[in-house]
């Protein structure tokens, strides 16, 4: 292996830990009303810090460990997840119809977050070991895909269609660079939409989320609250927004505004400024990850580095593109910004092994 380079990638670190400035600052303002019903206004901001502390130790931890330890411990991290999301769905805390928790109190994780990191490392050391099986359907698409659907299957349980989406577009996209034929991808997509489909006519409240989703005003009070609430705090925005902590919609009227919906309560104090500003920060890491991809001196780099930065141009894509009306409302977290200790301390891990493999560039 290649001598690593003196320095990560500085692009990358700064926009990250401006990013996570924006987050901590954006969970303050945003759940300190909802805070002080709890006694403390702090209550949410307080948690948010200390999972951000612990997630940038992790980066620089990680940043420094090279990157192809993990190949070594690929099937070993997958067997941990597969056996977190196994034992979530029988002693799991159930929250937002969701039992997706495993814990006491505010001492939980979520195995689900867990399992989109581990995928992302075993996919990277399947398909770089595996490559040249890649381009038959039997052989390479099948198993390289069966492993995420079975993981899929498992969140889908919970249920969370919004981490197992993200789960298995990260998976199709590591795929698809890796190589698979596009005339093979296209015949499983067909049948991927179908299975979609299926998942939204099984539940009742999905189809509601559609329906309220083409049309929110036909349910204002029920499906099309959050979508109408989330509008109504975007559009006053404008272009330089109503000054920071003069949100009105985080006053109980959309409904846990540091979460999902952040994205929501930013442009409304931000304005377009603000929003475009933290989109161009996504959009930095984005190019210099892909940066990393192309440069990494390694197939299993490069892989890894493609399925962490697709991950998190994944979420962030789904995210506002829900909180912007574009996308049907679904549980997606906007990475580095809303609130969450599991899906902040395991993105930024994620970060620190790109940054690792950014030191190892050609």
């Amino acid at each position: 292996m290649a001598k690593a380079r003196s320095t990560p990638d500085f692009i990358i670190i700064i926009s990250t830990l401006i990013l996570l400035c924006i987050g901590v600052v954006m969970v303050y303002s945003s759940s300190a009303v909802v805070a002080i019903g709890k006694g403390d206004p702090f209550f949410f901001t307080k948690r948010q810090l200390i999972f951000a502390i612990l997630g940038i130790v992790a980066m620089f931890f990680m940043m420094n460990m090279d990157y192809w330890v993990w190949k070594k411990w690929a099937k070993v991290g997958l067997y941990l997840c597969f056996a977190l999301l196994v034992l979530v769905l029988i002693i799991g805390n159930t929250v937002n119809g969701a039992k997706s928790w495993l814990g006491i109190g505010a001492f939980g994780i979520q195995p689900a977050e867990f399992t989109k990191l581990g995928m992302v490392v075993f996919l990277a050391k399947w398909l770089s070991e595996n490559q040249k099986d890649i381009v038959s359907f039997r052989k390479g698409l099948i198993p390289a895909l069966g492993i995420p659907g079975l993981a899929f299957a498992l969140i889908m349980l919970q249920p969370d269609l919004g981490t197992g989406t993200v789960l298995m577009g990260t998976a199709v996209l590591m795929i698809f660079v890796a190589g698979c034929r596009i005339q093979h991808l296209m015949g499983l997509a067909f049948l991927g939409v179908a299975g979609f489909v299926g998942l939204i006519l099984a539940a009742p409240y999905r189809i509601k989320r559609i329906t309220a989703f083409i049309d929110p005003w036909q349910d204002p009070l029920g499906a099309g609250y959050q979508l109408i609430q989330s509008l109504y705090a975007i559009g006053p925005g404008g272009i330089m927004g109503l000054g920071l902590g003069m949100s009105r919609q985080k006053f109980y009227y959309l409904p846990e505004p540091y979460n999902d919906f952040i994205f929501s309560i930013l442009a409304e104090e931000l304005g377009f400024i603000g929003g475009a500003l933290v989109l161009m920060l996504f959009l930095l890491i984005l190019w210099r990850g892909m940066r990393v991809a192309i440069t990494a001196p390694d197939q299993f780099g490069s892989l890894l580095a493609v399925g962490i930065v697709g991950m998190i141009a994944i979420q962030v894509i789904i995210n506002v593109g829900v909180v912007t009306g574009m996308f049907p409302v679904t549980g997606i977290t906007l990475p580095f910004l809303s609130y969450g200790g599991s899906s902040l301390t395991l993105i930024l891990t994620g970060m620190g092994v790109l940054l690792n493999i950014s030191r190892f560039a050609r």
